[in-house]
């Protein structure tokens, strides 16, 4: 007789075995119940979060639109080594709002602009000043990463829950062979120890 190429057992936890027991089929279940939960809910998840991310930032667009206001005080600069692109203060501002009525407020602008300077505020449907909205490109780069996060939490969550299930799976297999030994055992003959 000649030796075959050797064949790889396919779903082998669920064929007829007369050494698979209960908790080989129950352990093949849970692994694939993990898989498909991880792929089909991950990438479900995933796109729910990218969409609502999406559809909340297109909507803080609609809503919000730039004004030109007016600094009140001035905005002193950062102390000598210490200034960088991105300093800003807060600072009172005057602006007239949609409803024609003038208005003044608080809110962040760059460090060291003087008195009278002219500027570019956002406010909200209500007048309130709020901050600059996410451009289309940067709503679905943060869509993508919000759901890309969303998506990894739900399928880091389903393989801890299938491990701890194939834990405690393996802790019964461990209990049950202790019991079958201690009956088998003893009719092995002596033992050492």
């Amino acid at each position: 007789m000649g030796r075959g190429k050797p064949t790889r057992k396919r779903f082998w936890r669920l064929r007829s075995n007369p050494l698979r027991r209960r908790d080989d089929i129950i352990e093949a279940w849970v692994v694939l119940a993990a898989w498909t939960f991880a792929v089909v809910g991950g990438t479900t998840a995933g796109l729910v979060t990218a969409h609502a991310t999406e559809a909340t930032l297109a909507q803080q667009r609609a809503e919000r639109h730039s004004v030109h206001a007016v600094l009140l005080a001035h905005v002193p600069k950062p102390p000598a080594g210490r200034l960088s692109s991105g300093d800003k203060a807060l600072a009172e501002v005057r602006w007239t709002a949609s409803d024609g009525s003038n208005r003044t407020g608080s809110t962040l602008v760059d460090a060291g602009l003087r008195p009278g300077t002219r500027l570019v505020v956002w406010q909200d449907s209500h007048g309130a000043l709020v901050t600059e909205p996410p451009s289309a490109a940067e709503a679905a780069l943060e869509g993508a990463v919000m759901g890309g996060f969303a998506g990894l939490s739900l399928v880091g969550g389903v393989c801890a829950v299938g491990a701890l299930a194939r834990w405690r799976l393996d802790q019964r297999r461990m209990a049950g062979w202790d019991r079958e030994w201690d009956l088998v055992g003893p009719k092995w003959g002596y033992r050492t120890g």
